[in-house]
């Protein structure tokens, strides 16, 4: 739907004239709802089968239909896409793959006529290997000043033919490329993707100066890629065997994952978004136990860090509630909130990993926790993932390993506008991922016709959100409530949510079991036997089945 008719009847907004900066409440970021555009699969306004900048704007309104406070982009910065725009040429342009400044600026303007935050990716760990400062210390000799903006080492052995260490690649293989002239360079992904140095300081003025340039075009935040990876062993130590119990033998610090010196590089950060504009903030993609990843998000660093223990956790009341109460105990101890996620670009699709109901459900039982929650374009349409062909991978760790390591493609396919093959509102070309039969079934357009598609049912959660579960903390702590096995009840001021992840149907008189005469219900990922139809659904009667959640409030 490249025109961004988007079937329904969202609000006409006029965009406000010189509009730079969101004009929000304080905070407001520590409780949004960030929709995140992997821009290359949202809407092509070109017809080359490439998503871009222009059609990111052209739907915006549908993204503020929905119900979100913001939109993350994934990169789009000038890049040979060797990793789809995470091997970064140049972080203060666009690719023309995308589009141009002038049409980021447009994109800004557009979104803060819609009350909607702006978030973009930065990609501060490594460069491509087609950006000036690698070309520079490609064609330098040993031990040239160019080369110290990265991490070029002698090999070891006779004449140094093997690699510096034994440190491996997230994209399979050695983390070690030869040079021509003997040397070795340091890149944790794709060879195409050679780590920065992060002790130089040209490195770390070049990223200041990046924040500040897109601080000055309006963003409100950004998004920092591999976060916990900037800094290495300055003694380029091999990577600690594991050893269990922990308790016994505590793991040594990390030779490039996660250390001490990284977060002296965020307390720079801070003080440069602080310089650059009122309330930026940055979200960290970390990885680890919540104690470990909460710390990126400390006040004096970048503010939020994502909550990924929710991706792999069991399908259990126990496991969820331990983990809730483990990043919310972490988060808090430091200050801040966690950003919630259950799906993104580096995942399989939520709707296929959980089930399409338990998927729904854990939606609206995150979206009711005290923090921010990060929604992945296309889980709002239940999208399931897809399964690939391998001739058709484009995923650089799928096609660099022949398989070993997954693809990640069939979580890319391009978002279904609308149920007309073979673009489905995408574009008017070849998508670049190709679309499975029967894409339509899950359009936009006949979703927000549906009050109980997956569409349907966030869009009423999230319209409802701010004034349910309260911004800026208004709604208080969380307290859990008993509950029978398998199910979960939490209060947060005068609202209760339930998740039933028990095989059993519950009556939800049961689940809360004091005051719920007085309750209504104000959301549900799915349908509530009992006569629920009714003005005033009595709640005592309503029956929750297995894989939903239910929101309610004080009647009256």
């Amino acid at each position: 739907m490249v025109n961004g008719d988007h079937g329904a009847s969202p609000p006409v907004l006029v965009p406000a004239v010189g509009a730079s900066r969101l004009a929000r409440a304080p905070g407001w970021w520590r409780t949004a709802v960030v929709y995140q555009i992997y821009v290359r699969s949202f809407a092509d306004s070109t017809g080359d089968g490439v998503g871009d900048l222009a059609g990111v704007t052209a739907h915006l309104d549908a993204v503020a239909w929905l119900g979100a406070d913001a939109v993350w982009l994934t990169p789009f910065y000038p890049s040979p896409q060797a990793d789809h725009g995470y091997d970064v040429a140049d972080h203060r342009g666009v690719d023309p793959l995308f589009g141009d400044l002038a049409a980021f600026d447009a994109l800004v303007a557009r979104a803060h006529a819609l009350d909607l935050g702006v978030v973009v990716d930065l990609v501060p760990n490594h460069v491509s290997d087609q950006h000036a400062w690698f070309r520079e210390a490609v064609t330098s000799p040993p031990g040239a000043p160019a080369r110290r903006r990265f991490h070029v080492r002698p090999g070891r052995g006779p004449g140094g033919a093997l690699p510096p260490t034994g440190w491996t690649s997230m994209f399979g293989g050695p983390a070690w490329t030869r040079l021509p002239d003997g040397e070795w360079y340091l890149h944790l992904f794709a060879p195409e993707q050679p780590d920065l140095n992060w002790t130089h300081d040209a490195v770390r003025a070049d990223f200041a100066a990046t924040l500040a340039f897109w601080a000055a075009r309006g963003v409100d935040g950004f998004r920092v890629d591999v976060a916990g990876g900037l800094a290495k062993d300055p003694a380029y130590g091999e990577v600690p065997a594991r050893r269990d119990p922990p308790a016994v033998h505590p793991p040594a610090v990390h030779p490039h994952w996660d250390r001490p010196e990284v977060h002296e590089i965020y307390r720079e950060w801070r003080s440069v978004l602080d310089d650059a504009g009122p309330d930026l903030f940055a979200v960290a993609e970390a990885w680890g136990p919540p104690e470990r990843t909460a710390a990126f998000a400390r006040p004096d660093e970048l503010g939020q860090a994502f909550a990924f223990g929710l991706l792999g956790v069991p399908w259990s009341a126990t496991a969820i509630r331990r983990e809730v109460t483990a990043q919310l105990g972490a988060h808090g101890a430091v200050g801040a909130l966690p950003a919630w996620v259950l799906s993104n670009h580096d995942s399989a699709r939520v709707a296929t990993r959980r089930g399409p109901a338990a998927a729904l459900a854990l939606h609206l039982f995150l979206l009711a926790m005290p923090g921010a929650f990060y929604l992945y374009a296309g889980d709002e349409l239940g999208l399931p993932e897809v399964d690939v062909p391998r001739a058709a991978w484009k995923d650089p760790q799928a096609v660099r390993t022949g398989g070993r390591l997954p693809s990640r493609d069939g979580a890319r396919i391009p978002l279904p506008w609308t149920a007309d093959p073979p673009g489905f509102g995408f574009t008017t070309g070849t998508p670049w991922l190709p679309t499975p039969p029967g894409w339509g079934t899950h359009a936009r357009d006949r979703q927000e016709r549906d009050p109980h598609s997956p569409w349907g049912v966030l869009h009423r959660a999230l319209t409802v959100r701010h004034d349910v579960w309260g911004g800026a903390d208004a709604a208080g702590p969380l307290e859990w409530l008993p509950s029978p096995p398998g199910t979960l009840v939490a209060r947060r001021g005068n609202a209760v949510v339930v998740l039933n992840a028990s095989r059993r149907t519950w009556p939800l008189a049961r689940l809360v079991r004091t005051g719920a005469a007085q309750l209504t219900v104000i959301a549900a990922s799915g349908p509530l036997p009992g006569p629920l139809g009714s003005a005033d659904p009595p709640v005592v009667s309503a029956l929750v089945p297995p894989a939903t959640a239910v929101w309610l409030v004080p009647s009256g």
